[in-house]
């Protein structure tokens, strides 16, 4: 029994300098991936994403949005601006309040991950169609054939 018992406090005792070591590793390794996760880019830059269509069948785009100075796609220069009008709140942009879209239901999923101004931005909405995506986004989201590659 005392065999026992001193094997049950050795494994225990392994356990706890494992668990130990690997949050040291994970505390010292994730910190600078992190760091450098965040000072790759300089400046406000946005990596948007476009799906069109459902999860069964569905046409994909990306690019990354860098505002110092404007590069990433080909209205880079206008959604930039739109953005820096929003304080990189991509929530907020107004769109065009006039414009009349077709009741047509073609999902668009948009999605805008990067910085702003030091803060974090991580948006993402489904739109009925092309057509209101347009309306609401203005060019931050256009992302068409002829669009620049990726930095």
């Amino acid at each position: 029994m005392t065999h026992f018992l001193n094997d049950l406090r050795s494994a225990k005792a392994v356990r706890r300098t494992l668990s130990a070591a690997a949050a040291l590793l994970l505390a010292t390794g994730a910190a600078p991936a992190l760091a450098a996760s965040h000072d790759a880019f300089p400046g406000n830059w946005l990596q948007l994403t476009v799906v069109r269509g459902d999860a069964r069948s569905s046409d994909s785009r990306g690019t990354l949005l860098m505002c110092d100075p404007p590069q990433g796609h080909a209205r880079a220069a206008e959604a930039c601006d739109v953005l820096t009008k929003a304080d990189g709140d991509v929530g907020a942009l107004t769109g065009d309040g006039s414009r009349v879209c077709p009741l047509l239901y073609a999902p668009v999923t948009v999605r805008a991950q990067g910085r702003w101004n030091g803060r974090p931005v991580d948006y993402q909405h489904t739109f009925g169609n092309d057509c209101e995506r347009e309306a609401l986004t203005g060019a931050v989201f256009a992302l068409d054939d002829e669009q620049v590659p990726e930095v």
